[in-house]
């Protein structure tokens, strides 16, 4: 793959246009796999609304509530900005709390895509549309349905989606209802992406507008956050396990892996019971928060003097 690729690649994916592209075109091919396998419209009054509906709006909430909950963000700004429960923090400054808010925005327009594109891609197919609103359309003007209760011609009408056979009388109906239907379901969807694009586009200026940062600072934020993050879980991932290493070693007297063992160490009921009692994380007025179970129970100083230790040897 030649470089110029490569950087045009890396950049797509760093600005998330690739990612969103991405998210689209796997909620389009679940949306049409749903469509053929999935949906069948029951085509009885009183029904059709509520299964068409139910496939139209439900799956975009979940969508919606699948992209918050996917995003990391989300879950960080939620713990540092929004949680009241646990002990007071630091106090946030009202830049940080612009910051945020342009971060809650980010991570709202990237969740809004998926639920976006689903309820775009079901309008301008038209099937599930077609099916809720089948029982409701206007026949008032043709004169076949003139001598039958309004009972019954929803009974009629709810058929139509299926193509049941219907009196030839009736066929041109039929046809003309589901046109009607298919034209409102795809102007519908039109009109949802032309104001999603309309309201991302503006979204998008308000914010780089009411942003504290310029252009220059924003870029070095956006590129902040992702070193931040990306270092901070390495190194958290480095001293978790040393740290781990040190308490097993106190605690068993030696560290796993190693081949030359020559001592190991009985731990003690208490010493049992110490890692399995609950311990909370840096909570109170706890200067040095316990990070696992394994705390520092074992001391060090006793630890060769203990009856419990004894020797292997080769």
């Amino acid at each position: 793959m030649s470089p110029t690729l490569n950087n045009i690649i890396s950049s797509l994916q760093r600005s998330g246009t690739f990612i969103n592209f991405l998210i689209a075109a796997l909620t389009t091919g679940g949306q049409q796999l749903c469509s053929s396998f999935t949906f069948r419209c029951p085509c009885q009054a009183g029904k059709n609304f509520c299964y068409g509906s139910a496939f139209l709006v439900i799956p975009a909430l979940i969508l919606l509530v699948a992209g918050y909950a996917l995003r990391s963000q989300m879950w960080t700004m939620s713990s540092e900005y929004c949680c009241s429960c646990g002990p007071p923090q630091r106090r946030i400054s009202p830049l940080e709390r612009k910051l945020a808010c342009l971060r809650f925005f980010s991570i709202t327009g990237r969740a809004l895509i998926a639920p976006l594109t689903w309820l775009a891609v079901t309008l301008l197919t038209g099937t599930y549309y077609e099916c809720a609103a089948s029982e409701f359309a206007s026949v008032d003007r043709y004169p076949v349905f003139d001598n039958i209760s309004a009972s019954k011609r929803k009974e009629v009408l709810a058929g139509f989606p299926c193509g049941k056979s219907v009196p030839s009388d009736m066929i041109l109906v039929r046809d003309e209802v589901g046109l009607l239907h298919r034209y409102q379901s795809q102007m519908l969807g039109w009109i949802l992406i032309t104001l999603a694009t309309i309201a991302a586009l503006v979204s998008h200026c308000v914010a780089r507008c009411c942003s504290p940062l310029t252009s220059l600072q924003q870029c070095y934020w956006t590129n902040h956050l992702h070193n931040e993050r990306e270092l901070f879980e390495q190194a958290a991932k480095q001293h978790s396990r040393l740290l781990i290493m040190q308490r097993i070693k106190k605690l068993f007297g030696f560290i796993p892996g190693k081949e030359d063992v020559r001592h190991i160490r009985i731990p003690s009921c208490q010493d049992w019971r110490d890692i399995s009692a609950p311990n909370l994380l840096c909570m109170g007025e706890d200067l040095q928060g316990h990070y696992s179970f394994l705390r520092d129970r074992v001391d060090e100083n006793n630890e060769e003097s203990k009856s419990e230790g004894i020797e292997l040897k080769p």
